[in-house]
């Protein structure tokens, strides 16, 4: 450790603080057990004069190394923005006041606690040094968007309007996408206010396409470079530094460097030919995509059949077909918009063909999402479009037309249906290219030797149907969640993918409509912009915005067991010719994943290290058996569970006053280490709150939560080795939203030691 450190410890007797725990002690505490050279008291830390107060230990006394016990790490975080020192929070309001009962019977267990976190936060400090930028950044303004339907020209103005310039990459010859070839919109508002239904009343109709003014935007605009006919061909580099080769059809590659990337390749349309029940052999029988083509070319005139051309006075349109099914070849998830799309037609007909064309809807179950939605179906209404509940079980030939057979859900009886036209409501699949985790997969039962002969072909080879085209080590595409959509943190991080500065935007990430599609593109386009951004300052992206901090190792120890290349859930760890592992500190999202998975220990982080919280583990008191004061350990996520238990005091939940809680990124980070030495220090137990775990992930950082309980399920074996019982320690999966379930766990633990006794370690 370097010895020009200087110590300072800051304790708050606010919000009630003062009131109930002897501050003296507190300070005494930091200063003998914590080896804070200084250590000051103040009535409110965060108030202007208690911030000064800290400025100047740090300006004129030289204080590197700051522990400031007030109330909780997430709070106040703008007041205690302390950029160039390091430093450590004691949790002493939500963590130990709000969390137990104010009554003299507690006063000294409550007072053990703030002594505790006081001597932590004193031990994790000495362990931190002040995180600095790696020399690696890079701010390049640049921001590059795959795809020029609504999604990816709505980026690019978006981004461009912002002051960052854009490179459009769009595999065909013109822009627009599916849109351009739509006849009219589904309409982006509803009713007015009070609008009662009715034959004359003002409901949204079908929208004329405005798509032509968004494509003459685009191509006006200076700040929007557009490549027609073109297609990345390799993609490299990191946020603040990509490199990608943009090549034209006729062969010619033209390389650009950007900040971000914004991928909105948009969708497909579900192949008809897995639904031959359906009549998709029937020229007569159309998808709704080949509807707008018709509608399109009848223009104001009225719509003709395909086959022999005439005008259509009776059209069925068959909903969900092929989707939200088991069967195989159908697509498992329903597109969400096919009943939007399917009132906006039959107006269609109603408007094109008169009013006496027969429009019948038949839908299993109607679902009107978005700005329209009620409105829509009521306006579809209005329009006497027939909406009736069935379920399809076939189309067929039926002289000139289709007949459509169903079960009529209401009446309950089969009935059939002729018509001059059928359409078919058809899914859309995500145009996301392929899985590169597909990949993994297939090396299944491979030995090491045949899987790194595998994964160093992979990294030379880039399929055909990429979209991206990334030279990853982990694949050429953005990871896939269920049915091939991108992967997106829906809940907490829409648009954020394990592609540090690649963003998802539009129907690749799920089925959406245009005003939705918009709006997706929008928030895609400022996270590119704040990616880069960050990138230059050498701070990370998300969810720790602004973490200098990046992973660093000791080459001498390391066994290039690559166990942090494969568990690094973003990519963002290669290795070099020796196989050591090389770190790039903008693609790091600061998960400390690979320090958890690290066997020998060696990789850490300037603020976060196996030992800040290791020295926290050991730092606190543990009274022997014979006092009867258990100490469980709570090594909680700080994006749920901490949260969460921070909130469960502040609605007056009692915990435990026997639970100590740090705080840790991501359960992926945790070391075995800690739990053996924890176990070795005396505790009694130990409780490990994580995200939700699996295929539709909660955690933030992926797979964190999942490889923790991978982990932890071989710690029974070295509970045994040490006579203990395997049930004290346990792995959980908390949401932010378990402010009543996250004190509870820690009091079932409590009676788990009750059951089984103290730790023998105590002796």
């Amino acid at each position: 450790m370097a010895d020009d450190r200087k110590f300072a410890g800051f304790v708050c007797t606010g919000c009630g603080i003062g009131e109930r725990l002897d501050a003296g002690q507190l300070e005494m505490t930091a200063k003998r057990d914590g080896k804070m050279t200084t250590c000051q008291q103040h009535e409110m830390l965060c108030s202007e004069a208690g911030v000064q107060m800290i400025r100047d230990t740090i300006d004129n006394e030289g204080a590197t190394n700051i522990m400031i016990a007030a109330c909780s790490r997430r709070a106040k975080v703008e007041a205690f923005n302390f950029t160039d020192v390091a430093m450590s929070r004691a949790n002493l309001r939500e963590g130990v006041i709000w969390s137990r009962p104010d009554t003299d019977e507690n006063r000294e267990t409550t007072q053990e606690m703030a002594d505790d976190y006081i001597r932590m936060a004193c031990a994790e400090v000495k362990f931190m040094t002040k995180p600095n930028i790696s020399g690696e950044q890079e701010l390049n303004k640049n921001i590059l968007v795959v795809g020029g339907g609504v999604t990816g020209m709505t980026a690019a103005l978006e981004t461009a309007a912002a002051g960052f310039p854009v490179h459009l990459v769009e595999k065909t010859g013109e822009l627009g996408g599916w849109a351009a070839k739509w006849h009219k919109r589904i309409p982006g508002r509803a009713a007015a206010d009070g609008v009662a239904n009715g034959t004359n009343v003002d409901l949204p109709m079908p929208q004329d396409n405005d798509i032509g003014d968004m494509i003459a935007a685009v191509e006006g605009n200076d700040m929007i470079t557009v490549h027609l006919n073109s297609t990345l061909t390799k993609t490299s580099g990191a946020p603040g530094r990509f490199s990608a080769e943009i090549t034209t059809e006729s062969g010619s590659t033209a390389t650009e460097n950007f900040g971000a990337i914004v991928q909105a390749s948009g969708w497909k349309e579900f192949d008809a030919s897995a639904i031959p029940a359906l009549g998709s052999s029937n020229a007569d029988v159309v998808s709704n995509v080949e509807l707008e083509a018709l509608a399109k070319a009848a223009g104001d005139g009225p719509i003709k059949r395909p086959s022999d051309g005439k005008e259509v006075k009776s059209v069925v349109f068959v909903q969900n077909a092929g989707q939200a099914s088991t069967a195989e070849g159908h697509l498992p998830y329903h597109s969400g918009i096919g009943d939007l799309i399917a009132i906006k037609q039959a107006m269609y007909f109603k408007a094109q063909n008169g009013k006496d064309c027969d429009t019948t809807i038949l839908f299993g179950n109607l679902r009107t999402p978005g700005a329209a939605g009620e409105d829509f179906y009521r306006s579809g209404q209005q329009q006497m479009v027939i909406f009736s509940k069935g379920q399809v079980n076939e189309v067929s030939s039926s002289g000139s037309g289709a007949s459509v057979s169903f079960r009529d859900l209401i009446l309950d009886e089969d009935v059939s249906l002729d018509a001059d036209l059928v359409v078919l409501d058809l899914g859309m699949v995500p145009n996301s290219g392929p899985d590169p985790y597909a990949a993994n997969e297939s090396q299944e039962g491979m030995s090491d030797e045949e899987k790194d002969a595998a994964d160093a072909a992979a990294e030379i080879a880039i399929p055909a149907d990429s979209i991206l085209a990334l030279d990853y080590r982990q694949g050429s595409d953005l990871p896939q969640l269920k049915w091939g959509f991108t992967d997106s943190h829906f809940i907490c991080f829409p648009y954020e993918t394990r592609r540090t500065g690649i963003y998802a935007a539009g129907p690749v990430r799920r089925p959406m409509d245009i005003k939705q599609a918009q709006d997706d593109a929008t928030g895609a386009a400022m996270k590119a912009i704040q990616a880069a951004v960050n990138a230059g300052q050498g701070a990370a992206a998300h969810p720790r915005v602004g973490d200098l901090s990046y992973p660093s190792f000791r080459k001498e120890g390391c066994t290039q067991c690559k166990r942090c290349t494969v568990e690094c859930p973003f990519g963002a760890i290669n290795e070099d010719e020796e196989r050591y592992p090389v770190f790039n500190e903008s693609r790091c999202r600061r998960c400390g994943t690979c320090m958890g998975a690290c066997p020998v220990r060696v990789i850490s982080f300037e603020n976060y290290s196996i030992d800040s919280v290791g020295q926290q583990i050991k730092n606190v008191e543990v009274p022997d058996e014979f006092e009867e004061k258990p100490r469980i350990l709570v090594l909680a996520c700080e994006n749920d569970a901490y949260p969460a238990l921070d909130q469960a005091a502040m609605s007056g939940q009692e915990i435990s006053p026997w639970a100590r809680v740090i705080p840790v990124r991501c359960l992926g980070s945790v070391s075995l280490s800690w739990i053996t030495d924890s176990m070795n220090n005396g505790y009694d137990g130990i409780v490990m709150m994580g995200c939700q775990r699996g295929d539709d992930f909660q955690c933030h950082f992926v797979r964190g939560s999942t490889m923790a309980a991978e982990r932890m399920a071989k710690v029974g074996d070295t509970l045994s080795t040490l006579n203990l019982e395997p049930e004290r320690v346990v792995v959980h999966e908390v949401a932010i939203t378990d402010i009543e379930r996250a004190p509870r766990l820690i009091k079932e633990m409590e009676e788990v030691v009750e059951k089984v006794g103290m730790s023998p370690f105590k002796f």
